[in-house]
């Protein structure tokens, strides 16, 4: 017991030294992980030699699934931001629901357009037309803002292709199909909750009178380009979610069959998403006119913001790995297995824990995946699956100073810091407990 309550203790001094790293030194999360691989493993008394092999191993294991699905989707991402197709989309649906639904067409436009692209590119992506909409209808920008960023969010952190929901997906062995599906069965009313019908409880619509000059600050001639179409816009953005569910749906069938085995290979996330990528480059690009030159173009500028992602998740990875080869993995299962906590509930509060303390949803995920890992032997209720989504649901809350997207949110909404924890944190906080409890109803389920 003594050697269990050791090892506990060792893992809690390498939490706190990644807290402290990030939010206190400002040191990367890349090398505040590193050294927290570091103190476990000596800490729990591996030889250095284990220490280097089980880092090498954790990295190579989980970059080696992830580092060409990441790529690929940043690409996907990339063509949908510089087609314009992001704002085709938001002017359709601001044309069929009318300006006075503009916060349930900002949500859903989030929610859709979010699946390809990251939360900050995201948001930055769609603020013109936030502030387009709140010139034209009065309307306050938090209004329109808050929706926007919760479902941007909730797609984050629950819905592959995202890196880190991708990440702890890969790290847990869930199936990416079924993560996809209870994704959007979370992840939509999670949106719509926490987003339009919270905003509309704590905000008035009206616009303050200081946003008139706000907007006129930022008003930029827009470029009248050629958008795409609705529906090319759509089947680009979905169809490497349909192809990867395809997969999932079509696992009862016969296995012998030549369909199957087609639909298992185009529904592997590597195929998916490279048929997707490729189908982008003829849908968004060459289709309207862009050159081969200009696809490259493209191509080139989407892969250097990854560099920070790839080496979180590949120090996530390690911090797995040195947790399993050390013991501690083994120790923290056991302790955990006598408090007789509902492993959902926990993976929930470890995830949501570790954002509210470090300031990252990735680092979040990849932290508390590791430490969730260990115990899903123990518990053969909750499928790994739904463990990703709980997950997912804890990172989303807690978005607050030491989160950079907190900070994106804030500066261009033009509030107040009190305004953005009373409106945005607290709506991210909504989101995470809706999401919980959704997880919770959908594991009596499936």
């Amino acid at each position: 017991m003594e050697g269990g309550a050791g090892s506990l203790l060792v893992l809690l001094a390498a939490i706190a030294l990644i807290v402290v790293l990030i939010v206190k030194v400002r040191v990367h999360a890349f090398l505040a992980l590193l050294a927290a691989c570091f103190v476990v493993g000596i800490g729990s008394g591996m030889p250095l030699t284990e220490i280097a092999t089980s880092f090498e191993k954790g990295v190579g294991g989980t970059l080696g699934f992830l580092a060409a699905i990441i790529g690929l989707g940043s690409i996907l991402g990339k063509m949908l931001e510089e087609s314009g197709g992001a704002e085709r989309l938001a002017q359709a649906l601001l044309d069929s629901l009318g300006k006075e639904r503009a916060t349930w067409v900002m949500m859903l436009v989030g929610f859709i357009a979010g699946i390809p692209v990251f939360f900050e590119v995201g948001f930055v992506l769609l603020i013109p037309l936030v502030y387009v909409v709140a010139r034209e209808t009065r309307i306050n920008l938090l209004y329109l803002g808050v929706p926007l960023a919760v479902s941007l969010m909730a797609v984050h952190c629950m819905l592959p292709p995202h890196p880190a929901a991708m990440a702890i997906t890969g790290m847990l062995g869930a199936d990416v199909g079924k993560v996809i599906l209870y994704g959007l069965l979370v992840g939509l009313p999670t949106a719509v909750i926490a987003g339009p019908l919270w905003i509309k409880l704590v905000c008035k619509s009206d616009a303050p009178a200081t946003q008139e000059a706000f907007l006129d600050e930022r008003h930029d001639a827009r470029d009248s380009k050629a958008l795409p179409s609705v529906g090319m816009t759509l089947l680009t953005i979905l169809l490497p979610l349909l192809l990867m569910v395809g997969k999932t749906v079509t696992t009862g069938f016969a296995t012998g069959s030549v369909a199957f085995q087609l639909i298992s290979f185009v529904g592997n996330p590597l195929a998916a998403l490279t048929i997707a990528v490729v189908f982008a480059y003829w849908s968004l690009g060459l289709r309207r006119g862009l050159s081969m030159p200009d696809l490259l173009q493209y191509t080139q500028k989407s892969f250097p913001p990854l560099a920070s992602i790839l080496l979180i998740i590949g120090a996530g990875g390690a911090f797995n790995s040195i947790l399993v080869d050390s013991g501690i993995g083994k120790a923290l299962a056991s302790v955990l297995a006598q408090w007789d906590m509902n492993p959902i509930v926990l993976a929930w509060l470890v995830a949501g824990l570790m954002h509210f303390a470090v300031g990252s949803a990735t680092v979040a995920m990849i932290s508390a995946a590791g430490m969730v890992m260990p115990t899903l032997s123990a518990h053969a209720a909750p499928s790994r699956e739904i463990m990703v989504i709980a997950i997912g649901a804890g990172a989303i809350g807690w978005t607050h100073v030491t989160d950079s997207a907190f900070w994106v949110v804030k500066e261009y909404l033009g509030v107040s810091l009190a305004d953005a924890l009373k409106k945005f944190t607290a709506a991210t906080v909504v989101a995470s407990l809706v999401a919980l409890g959704l997880t919770l109803l959908l594991s009596r389920f499936v």
